[in-house]
């Protein structure tokens, strides 16, 4: 076989590259993608590209393994970039680490690579089962760091030939394997946050796009106005952090974009504003819709699963919900992060389904 290995600087990449070389299956090449906006995002904070690939091409030489750089910017901007602006500007809550996956990792990067490489390795936290004739994404075995929610947009195509070899090894097992080998970056902490800001914080990164537009902040239940902010693009649903309210805890509990208002909710009212259920849209499904009702969701990244019901949406049969239409969920407990434009991801078991858009 021949490999195709992608490479980031941090440990999970390097030790996913370690192990592909070790299991023997073939030839193996390192890939660094290139998404950084450094041009556009200067002035407002660090992109530390160079320090990635530095620590990349530190790796490789230990692992003796030949790296490539590709370009990916304006693929990056077009496929990921565009669509979270786009969907602040519309008051919903993006989630472009789905579409950095589903567009650029497994996307332009596939397209990049024509049909020259068998299977594409990452350091991704989720397992791959090829056994059938349909590859299924299966859950990482470390609760906390499975990343099956961001891997959820994959298509067959897609996933027929991705390789997580770090997926069946928890995060401890991957920083001693790292340590037992002695990679440069062995002691290198986590990125954090969105995959292309690196250190530029998230609000910034809105504000340099967006800009900035004052706001009243209102309680829900009575209309006071408690506040300002700055902009309804940088809040979302069940925030609680940023607010700068006073004898809190307040959360966000809808936002009204006609009028750039947020509505806001105390501790002791927010738990009206939980929801149980929700609809879900554009559903794409992996290996097939499900074979039952019964499910579980997960509506952020995290380890949190909540066992659910799904069901056609009221208004759309059983084939429309499967050829892709909408699906109604019922959770069993109730959540008060539930925003518009975040992802539900279905899970049966430890397999990962497929996702849809929450609409309301």
């Amino acid at each position: 076989m021949k490999i195709a290995a992608l490479v980031s600087g941090g440990v999970d990449s390097s030790v996913a590259l370690h192990e592909a070389l070790s299991s023997g299956v073939g030839d193996v090449t390192a890939f660094y993608l290139k998404v950084w906006l450094e041009d556009e995002l200067e002035s407002i904070g660090e992109c530390p590209w160079e320090e990635d690939l530095a620590y990349v091409r530190q790796v490789c030489e230990k692992l003796d393994v030949p790296v490539e750089v590709v370009p990916l910017q304006l693929e990056y901007y077009e496929r990921v970039v565009s669509y979270a602006l786009s969907e602040l500007r519309e008051g919903r809550t993006p989630s472009p680490d789905i579409f950095c996956n589903q567009r650029i990792k497994f996307g332009a990067f596939y397209e990049y690579l024509g049909d020259d490489y068998d299977r594409i390795a990452t350091g991704h936290y989720a397992r791959v089962d090829h056994s059938g004739d349909l590859a299924v994404l299966k859950r990482g075995v470390d609760p906390v760091k499975d990343q099956t929610y961001f891997l959820s947009h994959l298509t067959q195509e897609q996933l027929s030939r991705a390789w997580f070899p770090v997926g069946a090894m928890d995060k401890n097992e991957v920083r001693a394997r790292a340590r037992e080998i002695d990679l440069p970056n062995k002691d290198r902490k986590d990125s954090q946050g969105i995959c292309f800001l690196g250190q530029v914080r998230y609000p910034e990164f809105i504000r340099h796009y967006l800009g900035e537009r004052e706001g009243r902040i209102v309680e829900r239940e009575t209309g006071r106005h408690l506040g300002t902010h700055r902009g309804f693009w940088f809040y979302t649903i069940g925030q609680r952090q940023g607010l700068g309210l006073g004898g809190g805890p307040w959360y966000v509990v809808d936002k009204d974009t006609e009028r750039n208002e947020i509505l806001v909710s105390h501790r002791e009212n927010a738990g009206e504003a939980s929801r149980r259920s929700f609809t879900l849209a554009k559903l794409h499904w992996i290996a097939g819709p499900p074979a039952r009702d019964r499910l579980s969701v997960r509506i952020r990244h995290g380890p949190d699963l909540v066992p659910c019901r799904v069901e056609p949406a009221a208004g759309a049969g059983k084939a429309a919900s499967a050829a892709g239409d909408t699906l109604r969920v019922e959770m069993d407990r109730a959540d008060r992060g539930v925003a518009p434009g975040q992802f539900g991801v279905l899970y049966d078991g430890e397999v990962c389904l497929g996702a849809g858009m929450i609409l309301d």
